[in-house]
């Protein structure tokens, strides 16, 4: 068993930006070509508390370098409050011999990473032929951070940045950390709308339980990414053309997807799946005016993939500690 701690995933993925969107992308053609399995994620909820759960996303991926796992994350919301990350996470890998367990590696940043990455490729993806010069980052934490991060590799057009908090105080420390990244003219949003309106790529990661907004407000071909599923009201969705990453994943625990599925009584207004367009297997075409929202539930299959990396690099670099008498000999 490698054990592999929050420094050592750190030092693998640090820079690795290229190499994260090229698993990524693998991996989504992966799962379109029927070669991975992911199971539905079970999520634990705490009697009286609807705001804290830990998600349990077991997946395997085929292809080359089969991998087979589980990540177990956490999302605390309160944390930030307290100065902490809301979300934490562990990664388990098995062996596909014997299955026996043997990486053990901290997975925020691998989450955060993957998450953020398949934001950039599906971007990169729907913005083809016209690469927008500005992005709108609505919620400022961690995820947003790295999406605005794999953006800057994915899409280099990208010159200028509107952010948009309800801690207007946290937007401004926010936009001075993307600067950090690429030194970007920043702006910051007093209302929603403005931020909508403002740029023609958009990245929702909030914490919101529940649909807050529309989009009435955005530019004509406006491409939004629905990363925390649960923003847009289902009419918003309906209006728009739409990519997921796997329908019957984010067509459930009341997305706005899965809202819209109950007010439409099917999936009709769904047009593709992200692998599907990377491979070539479906095309979305559509009038230059028509908003696009890309909402990826967050399969499992991207967490493995990258987790093999990090140990398959980690074992390279000679990191992390070994653990030899983790299971009966």
């Amino acid at each position: 068993m490698i054990i592999l701690g929050h420094s050592d995933v750190h030092e693998v993925l640090s820079g690795s930006e290229q190499q994260t969107l090229d698993v990524v992308a693998a991996a989504y053609q992966l799962h379109d070509e029927g070669r991975s399995a992911v199971p539905h994620s079970v999520f634990l909820r705490f009697p009286g508390d609807n705001r804290n759960r830990i998600i349990g996303l077991p997946a395997f991926a085929g292809g080359d370098r089969p991998v087979a796992g589980m990540k177990w994350i956490a999302s605390f919301p309160g944390n930030v409050d307290k100065g902490m990350q809301r979300a934490s996470a562990a990664i388990l890998l098995n062996s596909l011999d014997n299955g026996h367990p043997e990486a053990l590696i901290e997975g925020s940043q691998i989450s955060a990473r993957r998450t953020a990455a398949s934001a950039a490729v599906a971007a990169q993806q729907l913005t083809a032929g016209d690469p927008p010069t500005g992005v709108t980052l609505i919620g400022t934490g961690v995820i947003n951070l790295e999406v605005f991060r794999f953006l800057t590799v994915a899409l280099p057009s990208i010159e200028e940045i509107t952010v948009f908090d309800t801690d207007a105080e946290r937007a401004a420390s926010f936009a001075e950390k993307c600067q950090e990244i690429k030194p970007v003219k920043a702006f910051q949003a007093v209302t929603i709308d403005d931020a909508l309106e403002a740029q023609k790529l958009i990245s929702f990661a909030t914490t919101a339980i529940e649909p807050h907004t529309g989009l009435d407000a955005c530019q004509p071909g406006t491409v939004v990414l629905h990363l925390s599923l649960r923003d847009l009201y289902a009419d918003a969705i309906v209006a728009a053309r739409n990519i997921v990453d796997d329908a019957d994943h984010v067509c459930r625990e009341g997305t706005s997807l899965y809202l819209a599925e109950q007010q439409t009584g099917g999936r009709a207004f769904i047009d593709a799946p992200i692998g599907a367009l990377l491979r070539g297997t479906a095309t979305l075409d559509r009038d230059p005016d028509e908003l696009v929202v890309y909402s990826p539930f967050g399969l499992g299959v991207l967490d493995m993939a990258l987790a093999d990396y990090v140990r398959t690099e980690a074992e390279r670099r000679g990191l992390g500690a070994s653990f030899e008498n983790f299971i009966p000999a």
